[in-house]
């Protein structure tokens, strides 16, 4: 099973730097999100693949018919959060404000339904989680793909005892359908390859015997992740600079062989081929 998912956001939406976390620096930057979107729908239509666009509600705001046009192919939606912001930064209301706002924004966009979540930043934490989960299955929502089962700069949950789908139980006890981020493991060290920087890292042959050899594979690709035209985000340490940048250039190949090799599927389509009654439960509570 391999997951095609990507987080629709701009090149300035980086988190946890002071120069382009509040919205009212991003309106001094030129936008880039709907030429590289474009692109990938483009990339898509040759490949006849569909798949999961997790999306902002600023985007959807702000550029509308980018929503109704990945709806239009027909790709599934799902939300990525309002405004990009960490959530184990977030005390639960501000949280459950800034979901609410972002299916809204979406919903309003493309006149469908979102059910499906994922966190910025793989944001939710084992601290977090209690509360987190709970919200997003109250506000709608019954397909998350925030868990990411390794250690990492923005949270990651450690430790996390599936490595595949799952169903989440949640303090409330209610059941959320799972999509967590794949990991290989090589001894006791974890590595991820399907996605963001570390699929710009990672050289073509051995991604495409990690793609091959993956029983499970969730990727997650952003727009900006294709673009080596992009402006440089202000205020970066020398160490999240090269973790922006690094092997743009040669992304956009990578994915084309990618697609050209292998089948995916959406979020939606996985979901209706797992029997969720054998599946493993985890309790957050």
């Amino acid at each position: 099973m391999r997951i095609l998912t990507i987080d629709v956001e701009d090149w300035f939406h980086i988190l946890d730097n002071p120069a382009t976390m509040a919205e009212e620096n991003w309106s001094t930057f030129p936008t880039r999100v709907e030429k590289e979107t474009q692109r990938l729908l483009d990339l898509f239509d040759r490949h006849q693949q569909k798949a999961t666009f997790f999306i902002l509600g600023y985007v959807a705001r702000n550029h509308p018919s980018l929503v109704q046009e990945i709806a239009r192919r027909g790709h599934e939606l799902g939300t990525h959060s309002d405004m990009h912001q960490l959530v184990y930064q977030q005390e639960p209301e501000a949280f459950e404000r800034d979901l609410v706002d972002s299916i809204s924004a979406i919903e309003k966009a493309a006149g469908k339904r979102v059910r499906a979540y994922r966190a910025p930043g793989f944001s939710i934490t084992r601290n977090v989680a209690p509360w987190a989960f709970d919200i997003l299955v109250r506000n709608g929502i019954e397909v998350d793909g925030s868990v990411f089962p390794a250690p990492r700069a923005h949270g990651g949950i450690s430790g996390f005892p599936v490595a595949g789908p799952c169903s989440i139980e949640t303090r409330s006890g209610a059941a959320l359908r799972a999509f967590p981020m794949s990991v290989k493991h090589l001894g006791t060290r974890e590595l991820v390859f399907s996605g963001g920087g570390y699929f710009r890292l990672t050289p073509k042959p051995l991604l495409m015997r990690l793609f091959d050899r993956s029983e499970y594979t969730m990727t997650y690709f952003h727009p900006r992740d294709f673009d080596p035209e992009q402006p440089i985000a202000p205020g970066l340490s020398r160490t999240r600079r090269f973790k922006s940048y690094v092997g743009l250039k040669g992304a956009f190949g990578k994915l084309d062989t990618l697609l050209g090799r292998f089948e995916f599927i959406t979020l939606g389509e996985a979901e209706a081929q797992i029997d969720w009654e054998k599946v493993p439960v985890v309790d957050v509570s």
